[in-house]
């Protein structure tokens, strides 16, 4: 792209949700041209090279609710939803003063409700949207030993592997082989690699898609190690999710029926509360887009 068509400095701010940190632009007056914002994403979540992050927000203004937002991967792809990037762009649409305590914001994967919950800002609750293709005891061999995954998709896909340690799964390697196995293309899926604790506890390790490696957490990737797990009769709400960072999640939702009749009860919901971190805030120059 021509960084020089861009007006410098670009002011953003730097979030972060559970140890998955963001790069958050307001855009509500557009200055970066649709056709160059998977670029512009790339170049700037280099890190070292420039601001650096596992994905770009722009907030941008809608029709239908308080805002909308363009998600992106740091490798540029577009991502539908981020439970974590969520979070964040509520707290900094908050303390921007583009949204109230109790906001609505457009995503790919549909309207998003999230809340406040602390003075300080730093816990946010959000209302995801209903989950689909449900798919449960799906035997692969990953790693060339045979699994059983599941898939559910929270917004973007997923998959959850119930393990028995967490710490000792090589989650690059199976992750990789999950992300891009013949099973879920053509838009491939995250791999969640979780461990029941007890208390309605996880811990969950994350490949995540357009990332393309291991992050400290996954916020859609918690909620659907959550479901998975309770859908299963291995959980029950509320679940907690430790994540690689060492933070928790909570995801709120209800159960009906017992045994292969455990389903999901839509109506009341389903919620991810977490923290949302504003780290810093400063401006960019153009040599943040040279390579």
């Amino acid at each position: 792209m021509n960084s020089e068509e861009l007006k410098f400095p670009v002011s953003f701010a730097n979030l972060n949700g559970t140890g998955n940190d963001f790069s958050i632009i307001d855009h509500r007056e557009k200055f970066i041209r649709e056709e160059d914002q998977s670029e512009f994403a790339r170049l700037v979540c280099r890190r070292r090279f420039a601001v650096g992050a596992d994905g770009l927000i722009l907030i941008e203004n809608s029709e239908t609710a308080h805002f909308k937002w363009q998600f992106y991967n740091g490798d540029g792809s577009r991502a539908e939803m981020c439970g974590n990037g969520a979070r964040c762009a509520a707290r900094f649409a908050y303390e921007k003063n583009i949204a109230p305590a109790a906001m609505r914001f457009e995503t790919t994967a549909g309207e998003i409700e999230a809340f406040i919950i602390k003075k300080e800002g730093r816990a946010v609750k959000i209302r995801l949207t209903s989950p689909d293709d449900l798919r449960l005891n799906i035997p692969l061999s990953i790693g060339n030993v045979e699994q059983t995954l599941h898939f559910i998709n929270t917004g973007v896909p997923h998959t959850v592997i119930l393990v028995n340690d967490a710490g000792m799964v090589p989650v690059a390697n199976w992750g990789r082989e999950i992300r891009f196995h013949e099973t879920f293309q053509p838009a491939g899926t995250n791999a969640n690699f979780a461990q029941v604790l007890p208390g309605d506890t996880l811990m969950v390790r994350t490949y995540e898609r357009g990332v393309e490696g291991e992050t400290m957490a996954c916020g859609t990737g918690a909620v659907a190690s959550a479901l998975v797990t309770a859908l299963l009769d291995y959980a029950n709400p509320p679940v907690t999710v430790i994540t690689s960072g060492g933070e928790q999640l909570t995801i709120h939702f209800s159960v009906i029926g017992e045994g292969t009749d455990r389903h999901l009860n839509l109506d009341e919901g389903i919620f991810l509360e977490g923290p949302a971190h504003s780290i810093y805030e400063g401006t960019m120059g153009p040599d943040a887009l040279q390579e």
